[in-house]
């Protein structure tokens, strides 16, 4: 069965709602799948000044965190990380720094990889932070499955070719298209490559 890790980092709860539609959309796929969110590294008192921020590492707080022994079990990656001046949140790079070891071994040859991004303006860096992700996975030797323009409902949800990409707040009902499109495009073409 084809094993599938949904993985996101959130602050107010954007990406978390995003890594959660697609969690179901693998579910409902029929494949194995793990949610993990990525490890916070601001401090505690940081994320208490903020009510929001505060709410949602509540809302987290039962989710495991990820590890690289996760990346190592999945045949397919979904991220979901916010966008921060062009790039993915800290909280993500820090993650991805980690991860030296099992790149070292091969750990994520050949895995497939997919990325969704917020960002608070529509032109406030969602592509970039997606580049970001893909650059690291070629250094993994990992396959990128971007949604690119496969679908018409790409000219729908905001026309980000490199992933599904937002503004804050809740999923509306494009966005939620958007993700499943997005992780069943992952899933058929792990199936591909893995057989």
């Amino acid at each position: 069965m084809t094993k599938v890790l949904v993985l996101f980092y959130s602050t107010y709860g954007t990406n978390h709602g995003m890594a959660q539609a697609a969690l179901e959309a693998a579910e409902a796929a029929g494949v194995e799948a793990r949610l993990r969110r990525i490890p916070e590294t601001a401090p505690q008192s940081v994320i208490d000044g903020q009510e929001a921020w505060k709410a949602e590492a509540e809302r987290q707080k039962d989710i495991p965190e990820v590890t690289p022994d996760d990346l190592e079990w999945a045949d397919a990656q979904f991220w979901s990380v916010p966008t921060r001046y062009g790039g993915m949140a800290s909280q993500a790079r820090a993650f991805i720094d980690t991860l030296g070891p099992l790149w070292q071994r091969g750990g994520m040859v050949n895995a497939t990889v997919t990325g969704v991004t917020s960002a608070m303006n529509v032109h406030g860096g969602q592509e970039t932070t997606l580049m970001n992700l893909y650059i690291s996975a070629m250094h993994w030797g990992a396959v990128i499955v971007a949604p690119g323009y496969a679908d018409p409902l790409k000219f729908e949800d905001g026309g980000n070719p490199y992933g599904y990409s937002k503004q804050p707040g809740e999923l509306d009902e494009t966005g939620r298209k958007s993700i499943t499109f997005q992780m069943n495009r992952l899933i058929e073409i792990t199936r591909k490559i893995r057989g």
